[in-house]
């Protein structure tokens, strides 16, 4: 679930990445209330490289310093969203429909975590495939969800020659 201050800083810095091209994944606060942490997600269609991050680490920051989100120090982290993305809005499912997630909702049929394949997104509902069954999960039920990332180890051994 988002919080307030997590929206208003996604809606504060969301128009900045659309002018560097780039989308706002999700802003992520962490840590304790003495010392927060937030986490910025950035990225873009093929990925977001490392100078790009440092780039938006600039003006991430500078945005920042004019909403003082903050009354005191935090830790500011711009990153790519990684192989384990968030998945935050409707169209996120939609985009990654055939990709494994894992989601944590409301309690459903006395669950509340669920992994499979995205099928699709009907209305706002989302329907995972979970061990050969479709599930309907109402989007109001999600309170985190991500894409279960994985790697191919075969091609990553023979990926660097020495």
């Amino acid at each position: 679930m988002t919080t307030e201050l997590e929206a208003r800083l996604e809606a504060a810095l969301a128009p900045a990445a659309i002018s560097h091209e780039l989308e706002l994944v999700a802003v992520e606060l962490a840590g304790a209330h003495a010392q927060p942490i937030l986490r910025v997600y950035l990225d873009r269609d093929g990925g977001i490289g490392l100078d790009e991050i440092c780039e938006a680490n600039e003006w991430v920051s500078a945005l920042l310093d004019e909403t003082e989100p903050f009354d005191g120090p935090y830790t500011l982290e711009v990153s790519s969203p990684g192989i384990d993305r968030p998945l935050r809005k409707l169209a996120d499912f939609e985009r990654f429909a055939g990709s494994t997630a894992t989601l944590r909702t409301r309690p459903i049929d006395g669950r509340t975590r669920f992994t499979g394949t995205i099928e699709s997104v009907q209305d706002d509902v989302v329907v995972l495939d979970v061990d050969g069954e479709p599930v309907r999960i109402p989007f109001g039920n999600v309170r985190n969800a991500r894409l279960k990332g994985e790697v191919d180890f075969e091609q990553a051994k023979g990926g660097c020659e020495r």
